[in-house]
C-alpha cells in the first residue's frame, strides 16, 4: 500500500528577503515567514490532513517553520539540510553562478569553495526521506526542508522538463506531495501559498 509524503520549504527569512545565499547557515522566520507557516497549518487542518510522524532539518529555520504548522512532536533529520554552498553563505545570490548547461543546477561549482554538489544533496535527501518511509506505522509523514533540497529531490523522480512544463515552483512553504512505494517516490501536486485553497 502506497504511503504519503508532504515535503515543505520553510517560511521566508531574513535572508530570504535580501536575497542572501543561506545553505548551511542560518538566520530567522521574518514575520511573513512566520504567517505563511501558521497559513499552512490553517490549510491542512481545513483539509483534513493528519500525520503520524513529523521530521525537519536541523536547521532552525525548519524547525521553527514546523512548530508552526503543527503541534505535533517531531525528529530533525541531518539528511534533509540545505545544499551547503562553502564560503559563498551569507553572500548575495548575483555571485551564484549560471546553471550548468548538462545539469541545470549549480553542479560542481560549490565543491571548490567547501560547499556541496547537487549529486551529493540529492543523494543524501533521497537516501533520508526513503529510510524514513520505510520506517513502521509511517503512512502520512510532513518532513520540513529547504528549497535547494526539495529541488534536487525532486529532480530524482521529474526531469527538469518535467518541471519546466508543469511551471512547479519552489517557493517558501511550498508543500509537494509525494506517494511512496516500495523505494519509489511519485509526485503527486504541489500547493503554494498563493494557490486557491
Amino acid at each position: 500500500m502506497a504511503k504519503t509524503l508532504y515535503l515543505m520549504r520553510h517560511g521566508q527569512t531574513l535572508f530570504n528577503k535580501l536575497h542572501r545565499i543561506q545553505g548551511w547557515s542560518d538566520s530567522p522566520l521574518t514575520e511573513q515567514g512566520i504567517a505563511g507557516a501558521k497559513q499552512v497549518g490553517a490549510y491542512f487542518k481545513s483539509h483534513d490532513i493528519h500525520f503520524d510522524h513529523a521530521y525537519c532539518s536541523t536547521q532552525e529555520r525548519a524547525s521553527d517553520t514546523l512548530e508552526l504548522v503543527t503541534d505535533q512532536s517531531y525528529e530533525r533529520l541531518k539528511g534533509i539540510k540545505e545544499w551547503g554552498f562553502g564560503v559563498f553563505e551569507g553572500e548575495s545570490e548575483v555571485l551564484n553562478p549560471q546553471p550548468d548547461p548538462v545539469r541545470q543546477t549549480h553542479g560542481d561549482f560549490f565543491l571548490q569553495y567547501g560547499g556541496e554538489n547537487d549529486f551529493q544533496v540529492q543523494e543524501r535527501v533521497v537516501k533520508t526521506l526513503t529510510a524514513v518511509m520505510e520506517r513502521p506505522d509511517h503512512q502520512q509523514v510532513l518532513a520540513v526542508s529547504h528549497g535547494g533540497a526539495s529541488f534536487m529531490f525532486l529532480r530524482r523522480w521529474l526531469s527538469i522538463d518535467e518541471i519546466k512544463r508543469r511551471q512547479i515552483r519552489f517557493d517558501n512553504c511550498a508543500v509537494f506531495k509525494f506517494s511512496y512505494d516500495a523505494g519509489q517516490f511519485t509526485f503527486e501536486s504541489v500547493h503554494n501559498l498563493d494557490d486557491p485553497d
